[in-house]
C-alpha cells in the first residue's frame, strides 16, 4: 500500500504518462518489492539487529527528501524550475527503496521463522507492480485535472508515509 500511495503521489508530477514511465516506476517498484524479502531472507537474522533500529529512518528520509522535492516544485510558479520525473535516475531509485525497504525485514522474519522465500516474494512483486500501475494512472488523472496542487499534495503524502513508518516502528 505504501507503493500505492507513492505511485499515486508521483502519478501527480508526470505530465505525460506514456508507456514507458508507467512501466518503469511499477516495475521497479514490483522488483524491489520481489528483490528486498529475497535479500533479506538470505541474510538471515544475523544482519537483523544491526538493520532494525535504523530502517524506518532511512525510509522516512529517503520518502521526506523525495517529498519535500515535490512541494517545492508544486509551490514554484516556475514550471522548469525544480520538475522532476519521478519514474528516472535517483528519485526512481530511491523511492523504490524506500517504499521497499519493510521488504527487507519480512525476509529476514520469513527466514527466522524456516519459510520458503520464493512464493511471497513474486506474490509481493507481482500486487506491489499491479498496484503501482493503478496508483500512477489515478495520480496522472487527479494531476492532470488539479494540476500543481496535486503536486504539491503528493508531497505531502510522501512525508506523511514517511511519518506513519517511523511511527508504527517507534510504536512497537
Amino acid at each position: 500500500m505504501d507503493a500505492f500511495a507513492v505511485s499515486l503521489s508521483a502519478g501527480t508530477t508526470l505530465q505525460n504518462v506514456g508507456y514507458r514511465p508507467v512501466f518503469r516506476l511499477s516495475f521497479h517498484f514490483g522488483l524491489f518489492q520481489f528483490a528486498m524479502p529475497v535479500i533479506g531472507w538470505y541474510l538471515g537474522s544475523s544482519i537483523e539487529p544491526v538493520i532494525a533500529p535504523y530502517d524506518h529512518w532511512i525510509a522516512f528520509g529517503l520518502l521526506t527528501f523525495v517529498g519535500v522535492r515535490m512541494l517545492l516544485s508544486g509551490i514554484d510558479g516556475n514550471k522548469s524550475s525544480l520538475k522532476i520525473d519521478p519514474s528516472r535516475g535517483m528519485t526512481l531509485i530511491l523511492l523504490s527503496i524506500a517504499t521497499s525497504i519493510d521488504a527487507l525485514a519480512i525476509g529476514l522474519t520469513l527466514a527466522i521463522m524456516k519459510v520458503d522465500i520464493w512464493y511471497p516474494a513474486v506474490v509481493i512483486g507481482v500486487v506491489t507492480g499491479l498496484l503501482s500501475l493503478i496508483g500512477l494512472r489515478v495520480g496522472n488523472t487527479l494531476g492532470e485535472k488539479f494540476g500543481k496542487r496535486m503536486e504539491i499534495a503528493g508531497g505531502i503524502v510522501l512525508i506523511l508515509i514517511g511519518l506513519r513508518i517511523v511511527a508504527s516502528h517507534l510504536r512497537v
